[in-house]
């Protein structure tokens, strides 16, 4: 039991209708509220599927309390999201806790490890790397020689941080990404391939956090760095050079080719495509499937392939689903055109 309406409202600063000893269980989305769940609704059609639910209560909006009406308990608040995620982080299981050290994790003698560092099965802390106190190094996880990793940063499962790249405080680092993986970096040569050294590293900022399976490249020469606060999503990949500014957010399978400079507070959807040499202002907004092939200033919302400004993407795309009948008009006064005069 996660506690009644009454506590789970105080707890997020909210205020209750209805009765507040009921029990709550479980937290649940509303297509799978069941008896004793609290479910929740941040817009209309969301708090009507919650009234038809068997949900225990509901965690409304503020504008929402009135259509919702007494038919079951209410926790009322302002931001629905922000106080799910204070409910929900009830549920997430707790950090590991150091100090701890699995009887199968290599240390190099002359690494650094911290105050109550926890290390996982088969972890790896490389020569001369630094590991801040309460960092959490999981099972498999990998930390290059002379890399460095601020206090409270967590390596999930088999993440990696090769060597001499800085990771900040507090970082998430989930299942298999890896950070100062090879730049892609080639040149031909008597039409063969060969490789530029990639002798640089990666610089994570304070509390960024990068999804499983993504990567960051090392740079060829100086630093790939990511600002702080910025988070990742899973299947991202960001090219050698490039520099992210502060509290951005990348949706999964995006691509960043290097030498891409993004400003601060921009947003990105999925899948999209960064050209790379190019500078992408602060305060940018980009659409999902987007592809950047030039430099955006600051506080433009893009979208569309190649990328534009997105109300000039929508006329373009008005105007394409009206092209069928336009050629159908133009094929049509061609043939009138065409007609033997009497």
């Amino acid at each position: 039991m996660l506690g009644n309406v009454g506590d789970l409202a105080a707890l997020v600063g909210g205020r209750v209708v209805g009765d507040s000893s009921t029990a709550i269980v479980r937290i649940t989305a509303v297509e799978e509220a069941t008896p004793g769940a609290l479910t929740f609704a941040t817009e209309e059609r969301f708090l009507n599927a919650a009234l038809r639910s068997t949900a225990a209560a509901i965690l409304v909006a503020s504008n929402l309390a009135q259509a919702a009406g007494n038919e079951r308990p209410l926790i009322v608040v302002d931001n629905v999201r922000a106080a799910l995620a204070v409910l929900l982080e009830r549920l997430r299981p707790p950090r590991p806790r150091g100090p701890f050290r699995h009887a199968s994790a290599v240390v190099e003698p002359s690494a650094r490890v911290g105050d109550r560092v926890y290390l996982g099965a088969h972890a790896y802390v490389g020569a001369d790397a630094h590991l801040g106190d309460d960092c959490i190094i999981g099972v498999g996880a990998y930390v290059g020689a002379g890399a460095v990793l601020g206090e409270k940063t967590w390596l999930h499962a088999h993440a990696h941080v090769m060597d001499g790249c800085v990771v900040g405080k507090c970082v998430v680092l989930h299942a298999g990404c890896v950070i100062g993986s090879e730049g892609f970096g080639w040149a031909f040569l008597d039409d063969r391939l060969e490789r530029i050294p990639q002798t640089g590293n990666v610089v994570l900022g304070d509390f960024v956090e990068i999804g499983a399976n993504s990567c960051v490249d090392r740079a060829q020469t100086g630093s790939t760095s990511i600002g702080e606060g910025t988070k990742v999503d899973n299947l991202v990949q960001i090219g050698h050079n490039c520099r992210i500014g502060r509290h951005c957010v990348f949706a999964a399978l995006t691509g960043l080719a290097g030498s891409t400079t993004i400003g601060d507070n921009v947003k990105v959807g999925g899948q999209v495509g960064f050209k790379g040499h190019i500078t992408v202002g602060s305060g940018v907004t980009i659409a999902g499937q987007t592809g950047v092939w030039g430099n955006v200033p600051d506080g433009t919302v893009l979208s569309g392939m190649p990328g534009r400004e997105h109300r000039e993407h929508l006329k373009t795309e008005v105007m394409l689903r009206r092209l069928p009948k336009l050629v159908a008009r133009v094929e049509a006064l061609e043939r009138e055109r065409a007609r033997p005069k009497e």
